[in-house]
């Protein structure tokens, strides 16, 4: 099939004259249940595509962690907005990018054509994992990092900090990491005085937990709730309805739902090429009084036959995906409402669902991550992990110190969501929380034989250091963490940015879906330890980065 008509060089030129004399755009804000511009007030309803290749996403595990930030691919980024331009695309949605490289010249492109963008926080070497999960130093720093990164440009219309995190009833202890993030992320915004940049969520279509995912990612404290909810839904295949495709019915679940929905990614295609009839329905007056939109899955053609058109070099092919996109998009004009004149009448938050056999995510949250407490933490120990371990040595390590017959030596970093039961310094790096399990282990071991200098030992993987004498902000911090670690921490990081503490450099990492390592949460028998001393499995959410 031939690509569009427009050379190369000439959408070089046209971008370059337009990014040259680029007017900022717009905010989009949020009121109510609904997304608006800033400045004049109008509605804006989603009409977006997501755009990342290879990142394994719509419900695909990936091994594949040397991802491809597109909003780096500057010549990507000219190639393909003339073709986004033809979709009405007004929202792309990327789900990693690389907080380290510029992207000034692909958001401002975008930018100069009135496309806005939904950001992944995650990365799929670093995300919420729904088999261990954990909210960590690591994934803070990366998430506060992508935050860094883009907020500066105003067609951000907000993050996702988890997609698809849990996706049964048996993964559901992962959520209260999320929803950690979002408090954490949320704060993190305001700490900096940037901008109101919503946090949110992106759900898949799971009938077991939909409804109580829903709640649970917007009740309690605000600070806490999720700022908007995507909804990952392919139920309208081929030709279908409003009824028929289940449409009806996720739109009566949230109906008075406080803060704008819309479909994170859609487009089913089991029934071969896709019509998008279900465009008309979605922007129609049966849906638009609860939904602002969606985000169509996905622009680039890969083994899984989602995409809109194919792409090789500079050139761009249109696949028959993207004719009848184009097609129904065109037709849709969803009635709206100006910001001056709505009144939200969905005001309260939704009641926290009943922790039990269907919903096992308790409502206390995992604590906010603090480098400090645990660079603090570290320097005043005597008995310490080397930096040097492997992966697989901590691992090894742990199934020994973690083992009950050894003593509670753990404890101080547990982290259940099922029944919210968190250690101080469960948000420390897994080299960090090894060398408080070898120094709880090395203390009990001396305080009956001071003598005993092989304590320290754990065949080469620990050495003894002179613990500082802690003041000032450490020394409260770790009157806070209590001696058994077991304390509640209420200081919070400073909002300094990636980086901040000294936790999140340590050598090893037990982050993510490709992460490191998978941390014990010790509740299971002693014969069961030896499930857990593994490299972390490629199971987990996010990435599946969906």
């Amino acid at each position: 099939m031939k690509g569009f008509g427009i050379t190369s060089a000439v959408v070089a030129v046209g971008l370059h004259l337009i990014t040259s004399v680029l007017a900022d755009v717009d905010p989009i804000i949020i009121k109510g249940n609904k997304f608006f511009y800033k400045t004049n007030g109008t509605e804006f309803f989603i009409k977006g595509v997501a755009y990342q290749q290879d990142i394994g996403a719509n419900g695909s595990s990936t091994t594949n962690v040397n991802y491809k930030d597109p909003l780096t691919d500057v010549d990507g980024c000219k190639r393909d907005i003339p073709y986004l331009q033809q979709l009405s695309t007004n929202t792309i949605r990327v789900y990693a990018i690389d907080p380290t490289q510029d992207h000034s010249q692909c958001m401002q492109a975008l930018q100069a054509a009135g496309i806005y963008l939904i950001a992944d926080l995650s990365a799929p070497n670093n995300s919420i994992n729904r088999d261990s999960p954990n909210w960590d130093v690591n994934l803070y720093n990366r998430y506060t990092s992508v935050i860094d990164s883009l907020q500066q440009y105003n067609n951000v219309i907000g993050f996702f900090a988890g997609n698809e995190v849990s996706n049964n009833a048996s993964n559901v202890d992962a959520i209260p990491f999320v929803k950690a993030a979002v408090r954490d992320m949320k704060a993190y915004v305001k700490q900096k005085n940037y901008r109101s940049i919503g946090i949110g969520y992106a759900s898949d279509d799971d009938a077991t937990i939909r409804t109580n995912l829903e709640d649970y990612l917007n009740c309690g404290d605000p600070s806490t709730s999720i700022d908007f909810f995507g909804y990952n839904i392919y139920s309208w295949c081929g030709h279908s309805s409003f009824q028929q495709s289940g449409y009806q019915q996720r739109t009566q679940e949230l109906q008075g739902y406080p803060v704008p929905a819309f479909f994170a990614e859609y487009g089913c295609n089991t029934e071969g090429n896709r019509t998008f009839e279900e465009t008309g329905t979605l922007y129609g007056s049966q849906m638009t009084g609860v939904w602002s939109g969606g985000i169509v899955y996905m622009y680039f053609q890969e083994t899984n036959n989602y995409g809109l058109v194919t792409v090789s070099g500079s050139s761009v092919s249109k696949l028959p995906d993207f004719t009848a996109l184009s097609s129904q998009i065109a037709k849709v004009t969803p009635s709206s409402v100006n910001a001056a004149s709505f009144n939200p009448t969905a005001t309260s938050a939704r009641s926290c669902p009943t922790t039990g056999t269907d919903w096992q995510a308790a409502t206390p949250l995992p604590p906010t991550p603090n480098g400090n407490l645990c660079g603090c933490m570290v320097a005043n120990l005597t008995c310490v992990a080397k930096t040097s371990l492997s992966s697989d040595d901590i691992n090894t390590q742990f199934g020994f110190v973690c083992d009950p017959a050894n003593g509670d030596n753990c404890v101080g970093f547990q982290h259940y969501g099922n029944n919210g039961s968190y250690g101080a310094y469960a948000g420390c790096n897994a080299t960090d929380q090894l060398s408080w399990a070898f120094n709880q282990y090395y203390q009990s071991q001396v305080a009956g034989n001071p003598g005993n200098t092989q304590a320290c030992g754990f065949g080469g993987a620990a050495s003894t250091q002179s613990p500082g004498a802690p003041s000032g902000t450490c020394s409260s911090l770790l009157q806070q963490a209590g001696s058994a670690g077991t304390g509640v921490v209420t200081s919070v990081p400073s909002g300094t940015g990636s980086g901040s503490g000294t936790s999140g450099s340590s050598t090893a990492s037990k982050s993510g879906v490709a992460g490191q390592l998978t941390i014990p949460n010790f509740n299971f028998g002693l014969l069961q330890l030896g499930a857990y001393v593994t490299v972390a499995a490629m199971a987990g959410a996010g990435m599946v980065l969906l």
